[in-house]
């Protein structure tokens, strides 16, 4: 029996803007009852990808097959208009009709759609099911666009930032609804700008920078290590701090630390083994005995490490006025892991307009967009 295809593959897409480049070779593939999410800061090649996987965009190359079929062949677009659903960013949503009008004449278009009256319940829209669109407020016109997105039943579905702007009551009823479609055996691909979004609901992480995949895999694979943080004292500059402890490190024998410090924030960040559930207290150890060590002759004077958050005793006592190192011990998030990978943290890029994947549309796509807006 040959192996069922992936809900989705993509391979090589390519697709630019004039001179700007906005995917560069992405390669891309979703299963069935899984969900992949697609991370990257703005500009990064996320909305042009999602774009010409459900056909609203042509890639220059590559190839792009959704649920086994050509998405280029004119022959498929039936099918799949069928089987993929849709939720985008911008919701594509008519403003003058109700809420409810909207979602019934969805509903209308597949043979068998789920009830949409209890998908507005379920989705706290039914109080809002006469008022017109562009009265609804950000968080409910994303809620509709879930709904419109789900209601047929589809074996395929693109969610874009759906937890965006939702109050917390709302996101866990959106997030335990993904989970429902996903363990209905959904091919789910995901985009967000929240990091909680991926690491609750994501099978598989996918992220991209520069319209290109920079790395992919389980999100627990992809954040992956223990960390221990030592803040470097006030007034020191943590690119020395980081450079000290390291030097201190390899003085004492621990090459395999002192090669896996860098600086981080305001801290000297010392990755520890791919795979380790957390911290060993011996590397932890090795780390705050290092730190207290350079902060006692970075201050010229007796210092003492502050390792309690740690779970460890201090070294040494703290006499007032000496230098005081604090050690945090931890594992690294999937967040730390995006920052390192791409340079740039997720949440402070939010759809920023002018990148080359959010370069504007010509002819009649631009029109469309004016008059939805």
């Amino acid at each position: 029996m040959p192996p069922t295809p992936a809900a989705l593959e993509v391979r090589d897409l390519r697709r630019a803007y004039g001179g700007r480049v906005a995917a560069d070779g992405i390669d891309l593939t979703a299963a069935a009852g899984q969900v992949t999410a697609l991370l990257g800061p703005n500009g990064a090649g996320k909305t042009t990808t999602v774009e010409c996987c459900v056909g609203l965009r042509r890639p220059d190359s590559g190839s792009i097959r959704v649920l086994g079929l050509d998405r280029a062949d004119p022959a498929a677009a039936g099918e799949l208009r069928e089987s993929v659903g849709v939720m985008l960013q911008d919701g594509g949503l008519p403003m003058a009709p109700r809420a409810g009008d909207v979602l019934a004449h969805v509903t209308r278009m597949y043979d068998h759609p789920l009830d949409p009256r209890e998908l507005l319940e379920r989705l706290d829209l039914t109080g809002s099911a006469r008022t017109p669109v562009r009265r609804l407020s950000g968080g409910q016109r994303q809620r509709l666009a879930l709904a419109c997105a789900v209601v047929g039943r589809p074996r395929l579905v693109f969610l874009d930032e759906p937890s965006a702007g939702l109050d917390p009551r709302s996101r866990r009823e959106t997030w335990s609804l993904v989970r429902e479609l996903r363990a209905d055996g959904v091919a789910i691909v995901l985009t967000t700008h929240l990091m909680d979004d991926a690491e609750q609901l994501a099978d598989e992480v996918v992220v991209v920078d520069a319209g290109k995949v920079v790395a992919s895999g389980a999100p627990g694979d992809l954040a992956g290590h223990a960390v221990v943080d030592a803040y470097a004292p006030a007034n020191r500059p943590t690119a020395d701090w980081a450079r000290d402890l390291a030097g201190e490190l390899a003085s004492a024998g621990r090459r395999d630390l002192a090669d896996a410090t860098t600086a981080h924030d305001d801290a000297a960040r010392v990755l520890l083994s791919p795979g380790t559930r957390g911290p060993d207290a011996r590397d932890v150890a090795a780390v705050a005995s290092a730190a207290d060590l350079v902060a006692r002759r970075v201050s010229g004077v007796a210092g003492a490490t502050d390792v309690e958050r740690a779970g460890l005793e201090p070294t040494h006592a703290n006499p007032a006025g000496h230098a005081r190192v604090e050690i945090v011990a931890g594992r690294r998030t999937l967040e730390d892991a995006f920052l390192e990978l791409t340079g740039r943290s997720l949440r402070t890029d939010q759809d920023r307009p002018g990148s080359a994947d959010e370069a504007a549309p010509t002819g009649s796509s631009a029109r469309r967009r004016r008059r939805s807006r």
